[in-house]
């Protein structure tokens, strides 16, 4: 089973997932190569706001998620506002991964960039050279492509019902299910 997974893939937990960290989560792969894959979890919103975890960032109501149980001390962002940020790395179109943060803080504090731009992550998704086609083949996941608007326009509780719908009718029935039925 060799399955094309690149920036811009999306992962989503199969229904049966036995692993509690990621039941019905929804990964964005943000890099995937020979040494290893990192994501982030892109429907697990947390209580939290960025000023509460960065004192000196400008005045945000800015949605912060849980990105994954790897490094839960650092912290992400993920943006459509590529070309105002250096450094960052465009994902797929219309999404980029990290860039200049101080830069990021002035054009939020000068109302260039708003909430609706950006989405904080704690933490992240990684997987080993090796480790997530094993998990391919078990099979944990399923892929499907990410379109900008699941992850600015969808709301995270419902995100991972909206992708499984988008794929087709094989994946009606799993929608439906509830989830204390797939546990």
């Amino acid at each position: 089973m060799d399955l094309l997974i690149k920036g811009g893939t999306l992962l989503i937990a199969e229904p049966f997932m036995a692993d509690s960290s990621f039941s019905r989560a929804v990964v964005l792969i943000c890099e995937h190569n020979d040494v290893g894959t990192t994501g982030f979890i892109i429907n697990r919103l947390m209580d939290v706001r960025i000023n509460d975890l960065v004192p000196d960032f400008p005045k945000s109501k800015a949605s912060v998620y849980y990105g994954g149980p790897v490094s839960t001390d650092s912290l992400h962002f993920i943006h459509n506002v590529g070309d105002m940020l250096e450094d960052s790395v465009e994902v797929c179109p219309g999404v980029f991964w990290g860039g200049n943060f101080e830069k990021l803080k002035f054009l939020m504090a000068n109302e260039v960039i708003n909430d609706e731009n950006i989405k904080f992550f704690v933490g992240y998704s990684g997987w080993s050279a090796g480790q997530l086609k094993e998990e391919m083949i078990q099979p944990s996941w399923l892929t499907s492509e990410m379109d900008s608007n699941y992850l600015f326009k969808t709301r995270p509780y419902v995100l991972w019902q909206t992708v499984l719908h988008n794929m087709g009718d094989t994946y009606i029935v799993i929608v439906q299910m509830p989830e204390e039925s797939m546990n």
